[in-house]
């Protein structure tokens, strides 16, 4: 991206730091402010995102999990608001005409999108928020908010062992199985239009990686908007 990571005394008071009078509530050298991101991650089904983006939210409490909408029944113990919106048709058309959405795509005979609701203020409060999207929905968020976006693709080990997980789980026939793996490798395709790439051949040594990853790009310039302010006190 061009930008290079500020050094670790963003997390730390300097030694000219002053007065808490002569301080503004989000410029503590304590926890400088910074804008949040938008971290993405996509593999194939059985690639492992959806285990990696549990562990990293028991995890991480600077990260949350963005609500999809979606036109699909609610499976069982699924919750209305957190795991997803239910909608119906209808309701979905909507919010597609009135642009309500950062993307949406067809998957499996359902329809998945991100709706902008408060996201656009908690980035700018310094909230990250973690999406569970295919490589169609990446591209979309990309345009419409690039700035923000942190892209992660995940790769299974192999493709023998992405159908072993697939069957491992004991939930689809050998027909859907089929489908997924013809879509897997349809998705798999996509892995260079992402910035980072990591494969899953051992998920604590995956989730490591992604973690570093989130870390990394929160600590960019850019996005250490209370930089500007803490440096220059620093050379008053």
């Amino acid at each position: 991206m061009g930008d290079t990571n500020t050094s670790s005394g963003a997390g730390t008071a300097g030694p000219a730091s002053q007065t808490g009078a002569d301080h503004s509530a989000g410029n503590s050298a304590d926890k400088l402010h910074r804008r949040g991101l938008l971290f993405i991650l996509s593999s194939p089904s059985g690639a492992g995102k959806t285990t990696l983006s549990r562990m990293l939210l028991k995890a991480d409490a600077e990260i949350r999990l963005s609500v999809s909408a979606t036109t699909r029944p609610p499976r069982p113990g699924e919750v209305h608001g957190e795991d997803y919106y239910f909608v119906s048709d209808a309701e979905f058309d909507r919010m597609v005409e009135e642009d309500d959405f950062y993307e949406w795509a067809h998957v499996f005979d359902h329809r998945y999108g991100t709706p902008k609701g408060a996201i656009r203020e908690g980035l700018k409060n310094g909230q990250d928020y973690l999406f569970d999207i295919d490589w169609q929905g990446t591209q979309q968020l990309k345009q419409k908010d690039d700035q923000d976006v942190v892209t992660v693709f995940v790769l299974p080990p192999s493709l023998d062992e992405l159908r072993r997980r697939l069957e491992g789980r004991g939930q689809d026939t050998d027909a859907v199985i089929d489908a997924r793996m013809d879509r897997a490798r349809a998705e798999i395709s996509h892995w260079a239009e992402y910035k980072y790439v990591v494969v899953n051949d051992d998920v604590e040594q995956c989730f490591a990686k992604v973690r570093e990853i989130l870390h990394a790009e929160r600590m960019l310039r850019k996005r250490q908007t209370g930089m500007i302010p803490f440096v220059r006190e620093l050379m008053e």
